[in-house]
């Protein structure tokens, strides 16, 4: 703790010798400062999910303390959550309350992954609310090679929200809600049991559960009052909520997303921004919803669609290869003079995948 508010005190005596040297030699605005000391002191009640946390405990309050000033003394991370909460909180907030949950609990996604959709962990969760596979399909997501719906929105805040009404009923608070969200259903019981306790705060957890509750809280702080911190966002510096039309389209085989695109008025990257769960290039067999960029999806949408698909199907005649002993993907692509990762694509394969003599490709050419 000591050490940590040396680091913090000369960090801040640094910061201020460049104001002050910026407001006296330039007119350059002068740059955001950290808080003094006493801004930190935290004030009770302090208050998660509608339950106390108590600080009037030394451990509590200094592990408190230690996540406050770990956030604070990377003030550029800061920023960049302050900013990304004008454009995914008002979808995330509006989701909890239709189902009748804390609004606090959207400071679990901004921990989570800093509310980035392709935000991952090397033990595999991945997306806003950081879902592992198993859990985000047993919450109705879709996860397959063509789309992961961990990384939408709108998606795995509706999971996430079922999920964590699922593990207050079994827990009985959303600190060990939230503890159980973070290091497992089973551990958290076991742990429980073996300690015969049944408060979060009492309870001997993995060091990362027990600073994880404390960092949520700390993000709370900062978020929810940035000035008494020392940030000043105006309005203007906030990233807007995305603005999009939704289309439906039906295809039978697999075509390139860039027609999506182009029949939106738009193009690749946006649409793949708008759509973060698609997976690749294509679009596989069926129909889809997508989004698309406001004023793209009016009634000409599908006439241009069909007239870019009937064009592409014209030019791209799906040809069948079958593996000739002695061949491999790569050689492949090159005898075709086609790209690697295009016959991937078109026929779902993964980088590196071997295939046997007999096996049947797609090419389009």
């Amino acid at each position: 703790m000591i050490r940590n508010i040396i680091v913090f005190f000369f960090f801040a005596v640094f910061l201020l010798q460049n104001h002050a040297v910026l407001a006296k030699d330039s007119n350059q605005e002068p740059p955001l400062l950290l808080p003094t000391f006493p801004a930190l002191h935290i004030q009770e009640p302090v208050m998660f999910c509608g339950e106390r946390v108590p600080v009037d405990r030394p451990d509590v309050r200094e592990i408190l303390e230690k996540e406050l000033l770990m956030l604070l003394g990377d003030p550029a991370q800061v920023i960049l959550w302050l900013q990304r909460t004008g454009r995914y909180f008002p979808q995330i907030e509006k989701t909890l309350q239709d189902n009748n949950l804390p609004d606090d609990l959207k400071y679990v996604a901004v921990i989570e992954s800093g509310l980035r959709p392709h935000a991952g962990s090397s033990k595999g969760a991945l997306g806003f609310w950081q879902f592992m596979e198993s859990t985000g399909r047993r919450y109705g997501l879709t996860i397959n090679g063509d789309k992961d719906e961990r990384r939408s929105l709108t998606a795995s805040t509706i999971a996430a929200s079922r999920y964590l009404k699922d593990l207050r009923s079994t827990f009985g608070t959303w600190a060990l809600a939230i503890a159980a969200y973070n290091m497992g259903e089973d551990q958290l019981r076991a742990d429980l049991m073996n300690q015969d306790i049944d408060d979060y705060y009492k309870c001997y957890l993995s060091l990362e559960t027990q600073a994880f509750i404390p960092k949520i809280v700390a993000v709370k702080l900062i978020i929810s009052n940035p000035g008494r911190y020392g940030f000043d966002l105006k309005p203007g510096d906030m990233y807007q909520p995305y603005k999009f039309d939704q289309v439906t389209v039906s295809i039978k085989e697999k075509v390139p997303l860039r027609l999506i695109a182009f029949a939106a008025g738009s193009y690749f990257k946006e649409i793949k921004e708008l759509n973060p769960e698609l997976r690749g290039d294509f679009l596989t067999g069926g129909p889809h919803t997508l989004a698309v960029p406001q004023g793209g999806g009016g009634s000409q949408f599908h006439t241009r669609f069909d007239k870019l698909l009937a064009e592409w199907k014209e030019k791209n005649k799906k040809n069948t290869y079958i593996v000739q002993q002695g061949d491999n993907l790569s050689t492949i692509a090159e005898r075709f003079n086609i790209p690697l990762s295009s016959l991937l694509g078109w026929n779902d394969l993964p980088a590196g995948q071997h295939i046997q003599p007999g096996k049947k490709l797609v090419i389009y050419r």
